[in-house]
C-alpha cells in the first residue's frame, strides 16, 4: 500500500479542496515558507488518528478548522482523505479481511465545529480503532 492521493478541505490553511497526487517514488514537499507543507503532514498524522493538537501545532483540536480571514468567512468542518494504492496483493493480504479486495482504500476523518468527529474508511463510517487496525 502506498499513499495515493491527499483531498483536503477546511483543514487549517486549506480552505478551498485541495487534491495531492502522489506517485510512487515521490521523496518529498519542497516550497517557500508558509505555503503549507507542514500543514500537509499534520492532515496525514490526523487522518491516522493523532489526538493530540499540540503534535498538530494548535491548542486545541478545533484549531485545524479554516477560521476564516479578511476576506473568507469559517468553515463549520474539517475534512481529509487519504487515498492508499492497494493493488499489491501481498501488501494487501495484511490487512483486516473486509479491506483485501479494495483496489484503493481511502480514509476519511471529519470534525465539526460542536466538536464531534467520525472517522471513514471507503465511506462508511467506522472507530478509529477500525482506522489503526489498517496501519
Amino acid at each position: 500500500m502506498y499513499l495515493k492521493r491527499l483531498e483536503a478541505f477546511g483543514f487549517k490553511s486549506f480552505a478551498d479542496k485541495v487534491v495531492f497526487e502522489f506517485e510512487p517514488g515521490f521523496t518529498g514537499l519542497v516550497g517557500p515558507n508558509g505555503c503549507g507543507k507542514s500543514n500537509v503532514v499534520d492532515a496525514v498524522k490526523w487522518v491516522l488518528g493523532e489526538q493530540s493538537a499540540k503534535s498538530l501545532r494548535g491548542g486545541e483540536m478545533l484549531d485545524v478548522i479554516f477560521n476564516g480571514s479578511d476576506s473568507r468567512p469559517a468553515h463549520g468542518f474539517a475534512e481529509v482523505t487519504l487515498t492508499f494504492d492497494n493493488s499489491d496483493w501481498e501488501m494487501a493480504k495484511m490487512l483486516p479481511l473486509e479491506y483485501r479486495d479494495y483496489a484503493e482504500i481511502a480514509v476519511t476523518r471529519r470534525l465539526y465545529r460542536d466538536g464531534t468527529s467520525e472517522y471513514l474508511i471507503n465511506k462508511v463510517q467506522v472507530r478509529l480503532r477500525d482506522v489503526t487496525d489498517v496501519f
